[in-house]
């Protein structure tokens, strides 16, 4: 964690590495967190830099340039301590470093690291956003120092200063269009790392979001069908309790094993969430316990007929849960929502897809009979998980039928 506060010390010739206290956005520290601190530590770093290299360019250049005093020293002070405001005001801290180093130069002081400021200064103000600005600041130090190094030279210190060559000027421009050029380069590359962190922050909520669903439908099948099953045998067994014991005594039995594997599946499915990635411990429902589903029918009072399970090739985990969990809730639905004891049950392959056909002769009862509730609902959103699709609806005889279509794999033994 102290690496990631303390800066590493400048190189002579460019800006010290922002990513510990560049703008906001650039780390993934949050926002407000990095908008709290200030860069005391970075910007003393440049001041020592700048204040060391200038007294010795400037012993290199005795003679040529101007001594540096105090007012030097200030000047190069104040470019610096507006580094400190690089976060919070990038474009004031562009001008007022360009405006200082300006000064600092047609006071005739020896050149040196002042560019330094400059440069931090604009980099700064790009890597925020404010291009224009960055642009607008080192366009105004460089015509600012053209004009006193090619003009106003005459009327400045030192005494007997000669014009500075054009070769000069255009190595500064080129400087300028490098920083610049850099500046920009590290903006576009911070932009697209904040993309990737939305970008992965959101497939994993959307993991989430459809992990959830999926236990949401797992949950909805296992206690929907499980409580119509104990629903429909207790009002059998109130209204037998007194004339008929025994068939009493047999739909308590029903609602005592409806209720039981009801609460194996929800553990199960409630284990995944306390251990998320542990395999489960019991396997996942297929269609080869259909016979379970046809003996619980009947203990709710429902004949269920299957068809067809001999032509049906094994199936890919995720297909055959998504069939059982069809079946179970259509079979469900006559339970709860039809007037008739009878449903049949006709599966089928054909052309690549299992083909799944559940029909009851109907009357419908109750207003929601028409399947409109979460049921129907989960019951598309599995198959359409698979590429399948689900037509439900009343038959023209008034029965209903759900009608599923499961593009599938065949799994080959091997």
């Amino acid at each position: 964690m102290e690496e990631q506060r303390t800066p590493r010390s400048p190189a002579w010739g460019g800006p010290p590495p922002l990513w510990r206290h560049g703008p906001p956005g650039w780390n993934l520290r949050g926002d407000e967190e990095r908008g709290a601190h200030w860069p005391w530590r970075s910007t003393l770093l440049v001041t020592a830099f700048v204040l060391i290299g200038s007294q010795v360019a400037g012993h290199a250049q005795q003679g040529d340039r101007a001594s540096l005093d105090y007012v030097g020293r200030a000047l190069l002070l104040v470019g610096c301590g507006l580094l400190l405001w690089r976060q919070r005001h990038p474009v004031l801290v562009a001008f007022g470093t360009a405006a200082a180093a300006m000064v600092y130069l047609g006071a005739g002081y020896p050149y040196g690291p002042v560019f330094f400021t400059v440069a931090l200064g604009c980099f700064s103000a790009v890597v925020t956003g404010h291009r224009t600005a960055a642009w607008a600041a080192v366009g105004m130090f460089w015509v600012g120092h053209v004009l006193v190094a090619h003009w106003l030279y005459r009327w400045l210190p030192p005494a007997g200063d000669r014009p500075a060559s054009w070769g000069q000027a255009g190595i500064i421009a080129t400087w300028i269009v490098a920083i610049v050029a850099l500046s920009a380069l590290v903006r576009v590359r911070r932009e697209q790392w904040a993309r990737d962190r939305a970008e992965r922050a959101q497939a994993a909520r959307r993991r989430a979001d459809e992990e959830r669903l999926r236990i949401a439908r797992e949950l909805h099948d296992v206690l929907a069908h499980s409580i119509s099953v104990i629903n429909v045998q207790a009002g059998v067994g109130l209204a037998l309790l007194d004339s008929d014991p025994e068939q009493a005594r047999t739909a308590l039995t029903t609602i005592k094993a409806a209720s039981k594997e009801a609460l194996g599946e929800v553990r199960q499915v409630l284990d995944t969430l306390r251990a998320p990635g542990e395999a489960p411990r019991a396997p996942a429902p297929g269609l080869d316990r259909l016979p379970e589903l046809v003996e619980q029918a009947a203990g709710a009072g429902l004949t269920v007929e299957v068809e067809g399970e001999d032509e049906v090739p094994k199936l890919p985990p995720g297909t055959d849960l998504a069939a059982f969990r069809i079946v179970q809730e259509a079979l469900t639905n006559v339970v709860r929502h039809s007037g008739s004891r009878h449903a049949r049950v006709r599966l089928g392959y054909a052309e690549g897809a299992l083909r799944l056909r559940i029909d009851d002769d109907g009357p419908a009862t109750g207003a929601d009979a028409g399947g409109s509730g979460n049921g129907l609902a989960g019951m598309r959103e599995r198959a359409a998980a698979l590429g399948g699709t689900i037509e439900a609806g009343p038959r023209d005889d008034g029965g209903f039928r759900v009608l599923a279509v499961l593009p599938l794999k065949i799994k080959e033994d091997r």
